[in-house]
């Protein structure tokens, strides 16, 4: 948690550093944000392993849980759709839709696969973000923090449950898309 708290304070401070840095950009393009392209670039490789996971599981494979305690391959599949659709409308200033409403409502593996594609989507949207724009407050779960901060958070976020997703496919005897060769 530690490690998560330094990264999205870093986060939240390098899109301040970068505007007060930043050279003029011509009018119909702004600056771009170094920070922010490492975010995406960090957030891309991840999700593009979880989509190819998600895509590669059959139906009855998305009912699979390592214990009762845990969520079900699929039930993980839309937390992740829900929880991007969340941080990613707090980074572009939207409304933030509940973090479980792909979760509780899609049931089926095109069903969430499709979530999945569609708050990923809306995502690239979000880690187009200038860096004027990564530097403006928004609030998470209750707590401030800035749209940079909340893309950090959602490649954070996204990185551990792929960590997840590769445990239940290792246990499923089948090799995660980022270990292939």
């Amino acid at each position: 948690m530690r490690i998560i708290t330094h990264v999205l304070l870093l986060a939240a401070a390098l899109p301040l550093a970068a505007v007060a840095q930043a050279q003029p950009a011509p009018a119909a393009r702004p600056a771009s944000d170094p920070s922010i392209a490492a975010l995406r670039t960090n957030w891309q490789q991840v999700i593009e392993n979880v989509t190819a996971a998600a895509e590669e599981l059959t139906e009855a494979e998305y009912a699979y849980r390592p214990v009762a305690t845990v969520r079900t391959f699929g039930e993980l599949i839309g937390h992740i759709a829900g929880s991007q659709d969340l941080m990613c409308a707090a980074a572009l200033g939207e409304p933030q839709p509940a973090e479980d409403a792909v979760e509780s409502s899609a049931r089926t593996k095109a069903a969430l696969v499709a979530a999945l594609k569609a708050s990923t989507d809306h995502c690239a949207k979000a880690y187009a973000i200038t860096a004027a724009q990564a530097a403006i407050a928004t609030e998470m779960f209750g707590s401030p923090t800035t749209r940079a901060g909340a893309l950090a958070l959602n490649a954070v976020h996204d990185g551990e449950h792929y960590g997840n997703i590769i445990t239940y496919m290792r246990m499923m005897g089948k090799v995660p898309p980022s270990s292939r060769r």
